[in-house]
């Protein structure tokens, strides 16, 4: 670890990585956050399309996105034509149910990200509730209690590949992790780049058809911890 705190700041980082990491990956776009952050007093649900979920566990908090219309048609067109559906049979109004869930889906995605990156980097592990997505006009904002007893709440904005906007806001506890001991994160493993290495290994060393077929699956099966 490069210090031995992380503050509700940090973890907030790791958030806006997570966003950026699984919306520019599903979508094959650009997609990046705002070096500054915004601090508020409440977080809300805004117009035109906004979806939160609570989290507990190591930490309480709650994460609420907002997206405007443009950027939740842009962000599920090219999630869709990403994985292979016909442009004619897409969506064009961020009201559809379709978008709606498929934008719930890509939260989902996110928090998975999010969780996962916490457990390993600050060695806790938290749960999340399934993500609601609700559309909004213009006329109407709902604020969100989290019931936090000192909640640290901050806003960052968001730009798609074609300069849309969109808002993230964050509530968690007020609270800081402190390394005890020097540790290091467990790094991520790439199935696929795994066992293209495990086959790389087997033809540079011993043929394979040399070894038992069992012999070859038990020794990838070790590599992959399964």
């Amino acid at each position: 670890m490069t210090s031995n705190i992380l503050t509700s700041d940090d973890i907030l980082l790791k958030l806006c990585n997570s966003v950026t990491r699984v919306l520019s990956s599903t979508t094959s776009s650009s997609i990046g956050h705002a070096g500054m952050v915004q601090r508020i007093k409440q977080t809300h649900l805004r117009p035109d399309l906004g979806c939160f979920s609570i989290f507990d566990g190591g930490f309480s908090g709650l994460v609420v996105i907002n997206f405007s219309a443009a950027a939740a048609i842009e962000i599920y067109r090219r999630y869709m034509l990403q994985m292979g559906m016909p442009e004619d049979e897409l969506a064009f109004t961020h009201t559809s149910d379709e978008v709606g869930n498929v934008m719930g889906e890509l939260m989902n995605q996110i928090l998975g990200d999010f969780i996962s990156r916490v457990s390993k980097d600050l060695q806790t592990s938290i749960s999340q509730s399934q993500p609601k997505m609700l559309t909004i006009n213009k006329e109407l904002r709902l604020s969100i209690d989290a019931n936090l007893d000192e909640p640290v709440v901050r806003r960052v904005s968001f730009r798609t590949q074609e300069s849309n906007i969109f808002y993230l806001e964050f509530a968690m506890d007020n609270t800081q992790f402190v390394s005890l001991a020097s540790f290091e994160a467990e790094e991520d493993v790439d199935p696929d780049t795994l066992i293209a290495a495990h086959r790389a290994k087997q033809h540079t060393t011993t043929p394979a058809a040399t070894k038992p077929a069992q012999e070859l699956d038990d020794s990838l099966f070790d590599e992959l911890g399964i």
